[in-house]
Protein backbone atom coordinates (compact mmCIF):
# COMPACT_ATOMS: atom_id res chain seq x y z
CA UNK A 1 0.00 0.00 0.00
CA UNK A 2 1.25 3.98 -0.87
CA UNK A 3 0.00 7.41 0.07
CA UNK A 4 -3.77 7.59 0.08
CA UNK A 5 -4.00 3.83 0.31
CA UNK A 6 -2.72 3.51 3.95
CA UNK A 7 -5.75 3.32 6.26
CA UNK A 8 -3.98 3.05 9.76
CA UNK A 9 -4.08 5.67 12.43
CA UNK A 10 -0.73 5.39 13.38
CA UNK A 11 2.60 4.00 11.98
CA UNK A 12 6.23 3.29 12.75
CA UNK A 13 8.18 5.51 10.08
CA UNK A 14 11.54 5.39 8.63
CA UNK A 15 12.85 7.78 6.83
CA UNK A 16 14.47 8.00 3.42
CA UNK A 17 18.23 7.12 4.77
CA UNK A 18 16.76 4.08 6.70
CA UNK A 19 16.80 6.25 10.33
CA UNK A 20 13.87 5.38 12.40
CA UNK A 21 11.46 8.91 13.28
CA UNK A 22 9.22 6.95 15.57
CA UNK A 23 5.69 6.47 16.03
CA UNK A 24 3.26 9.08 14.48
CA UNK A 25 -0.04 9.35 12.91
CA UNK A 26 -0.31 9.10 9.56
CA UNK A 27 -1.14 12.45 8.53
CA UNK A 28 2.13 13.76 9.77
CA UNK A 29 3.79 11.04 8.17
CA UNK A 30 1.84 12.03 4.85
CA UNK A 31 3.04 14.93 5.52
CA UNK A 32 6.70 14.28 5.68
CA UNK A 33 6.39 12.56 2.66
CA UNK A 34 5.40 15.11 0.66
CA UNK A 35 7.78 17.31 1.79
CA UNK A 36 10.65 15.49 0.29
CA UNK A 37 8.50 14.69 -2.82
CA UNK A 38 8.58 11.07 -2.35
CA UNK A 39 6.18 8.69 -1.54
CA UNK A 40 4.86 6.38 2.22
CA UNK A 41 5.08 3.13 1.84
CA UNK A 42 3.65 0.28 4.23
CA UNK A 43 6.20 -2.37 3.90
CA UNK A 44 5.70 -4.38 7.08
CA UNK A 45 1.72 -4.41 7.41
CA UNK A 46 1.32 -6.95 9.68
CA UNK A 47 3.72 -5.12 12.58
CA UNK A 48 2.09 -3.68 15.56
CA UNK A 49 1.96 -0.26 14.79
CA UNK A 50 2.87 -0.75 11.28
CA UNK A 51 5.81 0.07 9.29
CA UNK A 52 6.08 2.77 6.43
CA UNK A 53 8.62 3.90 5.08
CA UNK A 54 9.42 6.98 3.03
CA UNK A 55 11.03 6.14 -0.73
CA UNK A 56 10.33 6.53 -4.58
CA UNK A 57 7.75 3.78 -5.08
CA UNK A 58 8.83 4.11 -8.88
CA UNK A 59 12.48 3.21 -7.80
CA UNK A 60 11.53 0.72 -5.00
CA UNK A 61 9.54 -1.17 -7.62
CA UNK A 62 11.98 -1.23 -10.31
CA UNK A 63 14.57 -2.36 -7.60
CA UNK A 64 12.19 -5.27 -6.56
CA UNK A 65 11.95 -6.62 -10.06
CA UNK A 66 16.14 -6.70 -11.06
CA UNK A 67 16.37 -8.27 -7.88
CA UNK A 68 13.73 -11.12 -8.93
CA UNK A 69 15.53 -10.83 -12.53
CA UNK A 70 18.54 -11.79 -10.54
CA UNK A 71 17.63 -14.57 -8.61
CA UNK A 72 15.96 -15.70 -11.81
CA UNK A 73 19.45 -15.81 -13.65
CA UNK A 74 21.25 -17.99 -11.16
CA UNK A 75 18.38 -21.26 -11.45
CA UNK A 76 19.16 -23.61 -13.41
CA UNK A 77 16.08 -24.93 -15.22
CA UNK A 78 16.72 -28.96 -16.41
CA UNK A 79 15.37 -30.24 -19.02
CA UNK A 80 14.08 -34.13 -20.17
CA UNK A 81 15.87 -35.41 -23.05
CA UNK A 82 14.09 -38.00 -24.99
CA UNK A 83 16.67 -40.72 -26.66
CA UNK A 84 14.58 -43.09 -28.68
CA UNK A 85 15.77 -46.77 -29.28
CA UNK A 86 14.53 -49.97 -30.94
CA UNK A 87 14.21 -53.54 -30.27
CA UNK A 88 16.64 -54.51 -33.10
CA UNK A 89 19.12 -51.41 -32.83
CA UNK A 90 22.59 -52.25 -34.22
CA UNK A 91 26.00 -51.82 -31.50
CA UNK A 92 26.75 -48.94 -33.55
CA UNK A 93 23.89 -46.72 -33.52
CA UNK A 94 23.54 -48.00 -29.67
CA UNK A 95 27.16 -45.99 -28.63
CA UNK A 96 26.08 -43.25 -31.02
CA UNK A 97 22.72 -42.57 -28.81
CA UNK A 98 24.70 -42.91 -25.92
CA UNK A 99 26.80 -40.67 -26.68
CA UNK A 100 24.30 -38.21 -27.61
CA UNK A 101 22.72 -38.99 -23.85
CA UNK A 102 26.28 -38.77 -22.00
CA UNK A 103 26.63 -35.38 -23.89
CA UNK A 104 22.96 -33.89 -22.02
CA UNK A 105 23.53 -35.77 -18.98
CA UNK A 106 27.01 -33.85 -18.74
CA UNK A 107 25.00 -30.79 -19.63
CA UNK A 108 22.77 -31.42 -16.57
CA UNK A 109 19.74 -32.28 -18.30
CA UNK A 110 17.76 -35.44 -17.63
CA UNK A 111 17.53 -38.17 -20.27
CA UNK A 112 14.28 -40.51 -20.71
CA UNK A 113 15.12 -43.51 -23.17
CA UNK A 114 12.60 -44.44 -24.70
CA UNK A 115 12.83 -48.31 -26.36
CA UNK A 116 9.90 -48.45 -28.79
CA UNK A 117 7.98 -51.66 -30.09
CA UNK A 118 6.15 -51.55 -33.65
CA UNK A 119 4.28 -54.40 -34.87
CA UNK A 120 5.21 -57.91 -33.54
CA UNK A 121 8.04 -56.51 -31.57
CA UNK A 122 5.74 -56.69 -28.70
CA UNK A 123 6.09 -60.80 -28.33
CA UNK A 124 9.47 -59.87 -27.66
CA UNK A 125 9.38 -56.87 -24.70
CA UNK A 126 11.18 -59.27 -21.85
CA UNK A 127 14.84 -60.18 -24.28
CA UNK A 128 14.60 -56.24 -24.90
CA UNK A 129 15.41 -55.09 -21.29
CA UNK A 130 18.65 -56.13 -21.84
CA UNK A 131 18.95 -53.13 -24.23
CA UNK A 132 18.44 -50.53 -21.84
CA UNK A 133 20.70 -52.48 -19.46
CA UNK A 134 23.37 -52.36 -21.76
CA UNK A 135 22.59 -48.25 -22.53
CA UNK A 136 22.81 -48.19 -19.04
CA UNK A 137 25.87 -49.87 -18.67
CA UNK A 138 27.94 -47.29 -21.03
CA UNK A 139 26.61 -44.23 -19.03
CA UNK A 140 27.38 -45.71 -15.61
CA UNK A 141 30.25 -43.60 -14.95
CA UNK A 142 28.53 -40.26 -15.86
CA UNK A 143 24.37 -41.13 -15.07
CA UNK A 144 22.32 -42.84 -12.11
CA UNK A 145 18.84 -43.96 -12.55
CA UNK A 146 15.94 -42.47 -11.71
CA UNK A 147 13.24 -44.65 -12.52
CA UNK A 148 14.16 -48.33 -13.59
CA UNK A 149 12.53 -49.57 -16.79
CA UNK A 150 8.94 -49.91 -16.98
CA UNK A 151 6.51 -50.96 -20.16
CA UNK A 152 3.92 -48.13 -20.87
CA UNK A 153 1.98 -49.08 -23.32
CA UNK A 154 3.98 -49.74 -26.82
CA UNK A 155 7.03 -48.26 -25.10
CA UNK A 156 9.57 -49.31 -22.29
CA UNK A 157 10.27 -45.93 -20.46
CA UNK A 158 13.99 -45.70 -18.66
CA UNK A 159 14.79 -42.29 -16.45
CA UNK A 160 18.59 -41.65 -16.22
CA UNK A 161 19.95 -38.06 -14.39
CA UNK A 162 23.23 -37.18 -13.37
CA UNK A 163 25.44 -38.77 -10.95
CA UNK A 164 26.24 -36.65 -8.26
Amino acid sequence: MINEQIRDKEVRLIGEEGEQLGIMPIKEAMRLAKEVNLDLVKIAPTAKPPVCKIIDYGKYRYELARKEKEAKKKQKITEVKEIRLSPNIDENDLNTKANQARKFITKGDKVKVALRFRGREMAHVSSSKQILDDFFARLEDVAVVEKPAKLEGRSMILFLTEKR
